[in-house]
């Protein structure tokens, strides 16, 4: 892999780089306040635990189905970036969707706004993120940068509004969503104007292999994909382990959050800077867990994120002072890039790196969409029944039986390597 200098040289890494900053800018300015907006009596819309889990489950519908599409066009298109562009142009609506059609459709004819909120933001973001990630890995095998060094813009780029969302929010919501919209703009431009033809980069010796239109994998390559026994044993456990996760964090802890604290806007200002500072951490671990993994392993790093999943869930559940609650929430900055860059390299180690936007799609980000649908609407209900605290026990013993299941599921970094090899640095000191 290259070296610092070289990578910060590299024009197609600065470009991903960019365009990670840029797109989880546009997200992150209105999604990090996004539950809170929906449940808030005095500054949002006052919806009901279940009436949340109903819409986050008709979101998490919309996007599986849009994941789908989105993997296989654009294995297809291989490098281009045409898909990309036609999602970034939706990013650039939110501030007027939100202001003008979706919150009037939430508060008159609540599922006609579900549906139609559900098109809109899986089409551009919930949907879009898998797309872009996808496509800056494919970029970081064939023009040889690290994936997770590209990833950390994006982290950093979602810390630096979260930052300001907080002090937005509480002086008008929309806010929030029109600079998403400007942010949105930026990032359309960027890929409107920026160049990927430059011929693939590989450091030499590196043994890694460079997808050309040779190697495009036709539909039925595709398809032939749910075949596998081992995919839908991964897929098990992201449904056990990150689909649970993304529901406690998304969807609950947000408003527990802020309700430990005097008043509520106190709680959404707290929130907004404890964001950004564990984002601001969460970049910084983009780019430190290729290392861990380089000296732990895949399958190692996947069984250690979801550890710190089920010890800050349950942490949340016994503890009720905001100081401790704050400090607990640190430990998603460390544990997101312990699940999502050992998930990536896990598929492009034990499947056909050819078809990684399609593995990523259905074996992680589908199958995490599928939970979401499943799971949002009940577990709001048991929330509405039973509180915070008991549905957190729940969703952390759901997660501690996902690590149990993973260690017996996952496959070893030397089992079946049907794509790029894995070698850990005390490995490859033994061979050098």
């Amino acid at each position: 892999m290259a070296g610092i200098t070289t990578t910060y040289k590299n024009p197609i890494y600065l470009q991903s780089s960019f365009s990670m900053l840029l797109f989880f800018a546009s997200w992150g300015i209105w999604w990090s306040f996004f539950q809170i907006w929906l449940t808030s009596e005095s500054a949002g819309l006052g919806l009901t635990g279940a009436q949340v889990g109903t819409l986050y489950s008709v979101n998490s519908l919309a996007t599986l189905i849009l994941m789908f599409a989105y993997g296989a066009i654009q294995d297809r298109l291989g490098d281009r970036k045409h898909l990309a562009t036609i999602l970034a142009s939706v990013t650039v609506l939110i501030g007027p969707f939100c202001t003008w059609v979706y919150q009037p459709l939430l508060q008159s004819q609540f599922m006609a706004g579900v549906l139609i909120g559900a098109i809109v933001l899986s089409t551009g973001f919930l949907a879009g993120v898998g797309l872009f990630e996808a496509l800056t890995e494919r970029y970081s095998r064939r023009f040889n940068f690290e994936y997770g060094q590209a990833r950390m813009w994006g982290s950093f780029g979602y810390a630096l509004v979260a930052l300001a969302a907080g002090f937005l929010f509480t002086i008008n919501p929309m806010l929030n969503f029109w600079i998403g919209s400007v942010l949105g703009l930026a990032h359309l431009l960027l890929l409107v104007l920026g160049r990927t033809n430059r011929q693939p980069v590989i450091a030499a010796g590196s043994g890694r292999k460079i997808l050309s239109p040779a190697t495009t994998p036709t539909i039925r390559e595709m398809f032939r994909l749910f075949r596998l026994p081992s995919l839908w044993l991964i897929i098990l456990f992201v449904m056990l382990s990150w689909t649970f996760y993304t529901v406690f964090d998304q969807q609950m802890f947000p408003e527990f959050y802020t309700g430990l604290f005097e008043s509520p806007e106190t709680g959404q200002r707290v929130y907004g800077i404890l964001n950004s500072i564990q984002v601001f951490v969460e970049a910084a671990m983009l780019g430190i867990i290729p290392l861990v993994m380089r000296r732990i392993g895949i399958r190692s790093a996947l069984l250690l994120g979801v550890a710190i999943m089920f010890v800050r869930i349950i942490s949340c559940a016994l503890v009720d002072d905001p100081v401790l609650v704050s400090a607990i929430k640190m430990l998603h900055a460390i544990e997101t890039p312990l699940f999502i860059l050992p998930i990536f390299r896990y598929f492009t180690l034990h499947f056909n790196p050819a078809l990684s936007a399609t593995l990523y799609m259905v074996g992680f980000q589908v199958s995490a969409q599928i939970g979401n649908v499943i799971l949002s609407t009940p577990l709001g209900a048991l929330h509405d029944r039973m509180g915070y605290q008991q549905t957190f026990i729940v969703i952390s013993l759901v997660v501690l039986l996902a690590g149990i299941y993973g260690f017996f599921a996952l496959k070893k970094d030397d089992q079946q390597v049907d794509g790029d090899p894995f070698m850990r640095h005390a490995k490859a000191a033994m061979n050098s």
